[in-house]
Order: structure tokens, then C-alpha cells, then sequence
């Protein structure tokens, strides 16, 4: 006998989503952590650092309400 499929859950593939939603992520940690390391060296001013940092939080944090969002309004079969 086979096993049912297993339920869809979210509006768009959630394996999709959970992989470009790690990966956006994972950039936005590299990008801030290079910031960091150039303003700690002195290669880039300390607004510079705060710029991008608050930049890739608001990126990341988007991601991931986007992959919230896609699972809450998702069709359960």
C-alpha cells in the first residue's frame, strides 16, 4: 500500500521558499559580517556599518515574514 502524499502546507512550495529564504539570509550574515570586519580594520566609516547592518535586518526580517506569510495563508489539503 502506499502512504498518502503528505499535506501541502503554503500558497507557494514551501521547500522553495525555506531554501531561497536561507539563502537570502546567509547573504545578509556574510554582507553585515564583512561590513563589520571593514569598519573594525577602518576600511569603511561607522555609518557605513550601520547603514548595511540595519539594511540586511530589514531584508532578512522580510524573508522571513514572507516564508511566515506564505505558510499561514498556505492551503492545507
Amino acid at each position: 500500500m502506499s502512504s498518502p502524499a503528505p499535506k501541502k502546507r503554503g500558497y507557494l512550495n514551501a521547500q522553495k521558499v525555506r531554501s531561497l529564504s536561507f539563502w537570502i539570509t546567509s547573504a545578509c550574515i556574510l554582507v553585515a559580517v564583512l561590513a563589520s570586519l571593514l569598519a573594525i580594520w577602518r576600511f569603511a566609516g561607522t555609518d557605513i556599518l550601520w547603514r548595511t547592518v540595519a539594511t540586511c535586518a530589514v531584508i532578512g526580517s522580510g524573508t522571513v515574514a514572507f516564508y511566515w506569510v506564505n505558510v499561514l495563508f498556505g492551503n492545507v489539503d
